[in-house]
């Protein structure tokens, strides 16, 4: 029998963990999603057979798609140059739309305005209000207690969000941004 190095041992080791574990955040993302309309299950959920596991629901990658670019065809409609983004429930971007003639800050703002929108389950517009009573809310890194973006909703709990920014006024960044989130009930 043929002795292997401890170099040998180590690296394989190494590579069967990673091929593992890759495994299992693949059979982890898959069951995340689901082909159900984005807003008809809970958010998240525990499994009554195993106490250690939780499903949670997000929007395919598909209807986070379909939101974005209703929000961006709202904005141009309305003659504004914004950037859309869409985060799932753990604030993670799924899709970014910086629409033509955007300016450079509008794509980070958009992400960082659906991230604080998706922690609180709340319009950043309704958020900003409160930073009046808590103004430390916004050292809180990643948020931007500005209008513009709005939460994507499973029986009350949040599963997603939808930022935009870039136009003149965050009540018009919302404004597009309800309409992402209205063009999932379609």
């Amino acid at each position: 029998m043929k002795k292997t190095s401890v170099r040998t041992r180590v690296l394989t080791g190494t590579v069967a963990a990673a091929a593992l574990a890759a495994a299992g955040v693949g059979a982890v993302s898959a069951s995340a999603e689901t082909t159900d309309t984005p807003a008809v299950q809970a958010a998240t959920k525990t499994d009554a057979q195993n106490r250690n596991l939780a499903e949670t629901t997000g929007l395919t990658i598909d209807a986070a798609t379909r939101a974005a670019q209703a929000a961006l065809d709202a904005a141009t409609r309305a003659g504004q140059h914004v950037s859309v983004a869409v985060v799932d429930r753990d604030g993670v971007t799924r899709v970014l739309l910086k629409g033509d003639g955007a300016g450079p800050q509008a794509p980070e703002s958009a992400e960082r305005k659906a991230f604080t929108a998706v922690s609180w389950n709340a319009p950043t517009s309704e958020l900003a209000k409160r930073l009046a009573q808590a103004p430390n809310l916004k050292d809180i890194p990643g948020t931007l207690f500005l209008a513009g973006g709005a939460p994507v909703q499973s029986k009350g709990a949040p599963v997603a969000a939808i930022g935009v920014a870039g136009a003149p006024s965050g009540d018009l960044d919302e404004q597009f941004a309800q309409a992402g989130v209205a063009a999932l009930a379609k």
